[in-house]
């Protein structure tokens, strides 16, 4: 892809003018809001008429809920191969929780483009809440476990589903080999029935990384089991922690470096962000809360405010200072040069491909940059 960092006195038709490119395209591409005024330090993408390359094949997932606007997922799905529908819950009996929104138009909407759609398993119990304890519940006592598995199997059928993916967070370490049958026993019904398994992983750097986040997670065990892993390489700057990065290129490095040693890298997908984090500050401990925003939203908010956009080049991401009522805020997000630096990642360690949380918002200069780069293969 072609990338240009906006500089002061820059307008849209002189830069349209340096690339012999419409105005129009430079607009479209980018999301540019009338009347296009530009930060300076915007990262645009600049569409490649002409020019080639030879593409690394990828496969590609992003989560969704079923609430998401049947316009955004219907510009999304030819960009991907894979969907995963977020999400069911289950009850400690291991009875099945349908999410809150019927899904069945997604499962259609798939078929017409290729894409597999996933049903997505997370303890998440009755009024949706997160529950970990649920985990325990299942993976410990036969018959629940058993219960779930064969209410997976039966609603995957029922609803035309091609895959499960397991995204369990917050395994209790004295859970971990229990929680590693349960996926294995998952996986040998699934996969006799035709259905693939992935599962969501916490980006774990070391295998005795200590955390609640981390220990119940056997890579190398898991990874065998698995026909795809996603590595959560993202939320090291989130909701209720201090301002930084999402994901920043070094830490998620590590991580890769890591998963690579324990599982097949043609099995690995990197998680990718879709979305960025506006702190109030000054930041303080269990007190400050981040607003999530979209990535096209942030580089508004730096226009809106006539904020310069700045790239921290060890994190590889941008981010920008402003003031409104009295209050300073800082914002992290992504662009295109955050995505080519996660894209070298994906191609440099030979990895299957990435999967973004999530898709809800529609982000078109990211599925134009992820095309020019990757062949997105399809089954």
């Amino acid at each position: 892809m072609q990338i240009h960092v906006v500089t002061e006195g820059e307008t849209v038709d002189a830069i349209a003018q340096i690339y012999g490119i419409p105005e129009e395209s430079l607009i479209y591409d980018n999301q540019l809001v009338y009347p296009y005024k530009l930060a300076i330090g915007q990262a645009l993408y600049v569409p490649t008429y002409g020019l080639s390359k030879e593409r690394t094949q990828a496969q590609v997932s992003g989560y969704a809920y079923p609430y998401i606007s049947p316009w955004v997922l219907g510009q999304t799905l030819p960009f991907l191969t894979e969907l995963p529908i977020f999400s069911y819950g289950f009850t400690e009996e291991g009875w099945l929780i349908p999410p809150g929104t019927e899904e069945s138009w997604m499962i259609e909407m798939c078929r017409t483009q290729s894409v597999v759609p996933f049903l997505t398993l997370t303890p998440l119990d009755e009024q949706g809440r997160f529950n970990n304890a649920l985990i325990t519940s299942v993976v410990w006592d036969p018959e629940a476990g058993d219960r779930l598995i064969l209410e997976l199997a039966r609603t995957m059928k029922e609803k035309g589903y091609g895959g499960v993916d397991i995204d369990f967070e917050y395994i209790r370490g004295e859970d971990r080999d229990a929680f590693t049958e349960f996926v294995r026993r998952t996986a040998a019904i699934v996969h006799e029935l035709g259905f693939q398994v992935s599962i969501a992983l916490a980006p774990k750097t070391s295998a005795d990384q200590r955390g609640l986040l981390y220990e119940g997670k056997d890579y190398p065990a898991l990874g065998a089991i698995a026909d795809s892993v996603l590595l959560m390489t993202y939320e090291w700057g989130y909701k209720y922690g201090p301002n930084m990065a999402v994901a920043p290129i070094d830490r998620v490095e590590q991580v890769v470096r890591y998963a690579v040693a324990e599982i097949p890298a043609a099995k690995i997908r990197l998680g990718i962000p879709n979305y960025g984090y506006d702190w109030p500050l000054p930041f303080v401990p269990n007190v400050t809360v981040a607003n999530t925003i979209g990535n096209v939203e942030a580089v508004q908010i730096a226009v809106d405010h006539y904020a310069r956009i700045q790239y921290d080049e060890t994190a590889q991401s941008p981010y920008f200072r402003y003031w409104q009522e009295e209050v300073e805020h800082e914002v992290w997000f992504e662009d295109v040069r955050s995505l080519a630096a996660k894209f070298r990642l994906v191609e440099d360690y030979g990895l299957q491909g990435m999967g973004y949380w999530q898709i809800m918002r529609w982000w078109r200069a990211n599925w134009l940059a992820l095309e020019d780069t990757f062949l997105i293969r399809k089954e």
